[in-house]
């Protein structure tokens, strides 16, 4: 296939490992370069084309390797892809660069689900410290005097913010925020379905028709034609015989004839994919699972319910505002109304004095909440069990995945 590279992805690339393998007096070129942006993009298989066209040799790291039940392992392991690197750069005389695919799901937080291991430590510590000396890369337990070649480092990823804030500083890594604009869209969809005959004008149409959708579901549409005819040669074969003649068959792999690929048989098949997105999205099971689980842990027998006093009106004739639950204040509740109306969710965390000083907040075990009263009657059942300890409100953007509130609304008592 003839496959379409982006001008601005090939050039940033281009710049960034041309400009780590020159010797710039007086010039500090940031050693790692972050391509982050929607998921399914395509921003690993630009990458992979801008190599190739360049002539460069990758060496590849998954963001999957960067944990390990041995503390130290993914550090290591770093360290060692990054010299065997600088050794290639050496002996075959070539560019060569470190790929970390999908840092952010290695060494990211996410929520305060995500746990924060020593590994995750280690490893935005190894990352940051090549950064800074990108010649003197040593294992663990032998050093090397001699100074090794620099190695340009590319990463990929969707959310750096929930990276540590001191690696993706200026100076260490430069960030590009991959967002294909139409043309690029038309130009990548027109390479990926390039042995199918369609013209540019449907390949317009066809981008234009699904405007919001990343590259990977052009992909997963071309690859959906296919299965109109693997399912007819399922039932001509039988289900029964169907692993025979596929696998080891003496008879070799089948032939299939060009799928449909009109337009509007392209159009219609999109449109299926786009309603399954929506009913994955709409659907939200687990938020529904999650609250019965929490309810029948906050779940107490009648005997021991403490009935709390309903509130008597004011002797002026105005009632008096209610509150929901005596310990939650009526700031805290008005804080959790106005978070939730922004269409945020809430959740709560909580951490010891000791602990408090490193800022290792732990999750209360509770969801992303949605609802005021579970809100309040959650937090009332926190503020009891943690009672000795600081407990913070959060609140979530669920669309972006990211923090927008973090306040702290109890303190343990001082001890004198």
């Amino acid at each position: 296939m003839s496959y379409y590279i982006a001008p601005r992805f090939l050039d940033k690339i281009a710049v960034h490992i041309t400009k780590n393998f020159l010797n710039l007096p007086g010039v500090r070129v940031p050693l790692i370069l972050g391509i982050h942006g929607r998921k399914g993009e395509g921003k690993t298989f630009q990458c992979e084309l801008a190599f190739e066209k360049m002539g460069v040799e990758v060496t590849l790291i998954s963001g999957g390797e960067l944990e390990s039940p041995d503390a130290g392992d993914p550090a290591r392991l770093i360290r060692l892809r990054y010299r065997e690197t600088a050794e290639l750069i050496k002996v075959r005389g070539k560019m060569c660069v470190l790929m970390i695919n999908d840092l952010d799901a290695g060494a990211g937080r996410f929520d305060e689900g995500t746990q924060y291991t020593v590994n995750t430590q280690l490893v935005n510590a190894t990352l940051m410290n090549i950064a800074d000396n990108p010649t003197d890369v040593q294992l663990p337990g032998s050093y090397d005097a001699n100074p090794i070649r620099r190695v340009p480092i590319i990463v990929t990823g969707n959310d750096f913010s929930t990276l540590y804030a001191p690696l993706i500083r200026d100076g260490r890594m430069e960030k590009f925020y991959w967002e294909p604009d139409r043309d690029d869209k038309i130009g990548i969809v027109g390479g990926i379905f390039a042995p199918d005959g369609l013209s540019n004008r449907d390949i317009e149409q066809l981008v234009d028709t699904f405007p919001n959708q990343s590259i990977d579901f052009f992909s997963a549409l071309r690859s959906r034609i296919y299965d109109e005819q693997i399912r007819n040669f399922i039932h001509q074969i039988g289900y029964e015989r169907i692993s025979l003649r596929v696998v080891n068959s003496v008879e070799g792999p089948p032939e299939f004839k060009k799928p449909d690929f009109t337009l509007s048989h392209l159009i219609e098949s999109g449109h299926f994919m786009v309603g399954e997105q929506k009913r994955v999205e709409n659907s939200q099971l687990v938020d529904e699972y999650n609250r019965l689980n929490r309810g029948r842990r906050n779940y107490q027998p009648a005997s021991s319910v403490v009935e709390t006093p309903t509130p008597q009106p004011s002797t002026n004739g105005s009632r008096q505002q209610s509150t929901l639950n005596t310990h939650v204040s009526l700031e805290t509740q008005e804080q959790i109304r106005q978070i939730l109306s922004q269409g945020l969710k809430v959740t709560f965390e909580h951490v010891d004095e000791r602990r408090f000083r490193t800022g290792a907040w732990q999750s209360c075990g509770t969801i992303h909440i949605d609802a005021e009263s579970d809100a309040i009657s959650t937090l009332e059942s926190h503020l009891t069990e943690y009672s000795g300890e600081y407990v913070r409100l959060v609140g979530i953007d669920p669309k972006a995945k990211r923090r927008v509130v973090e306040t702290i609304i109890q303190r343990p008592t001082s001890r004198n």
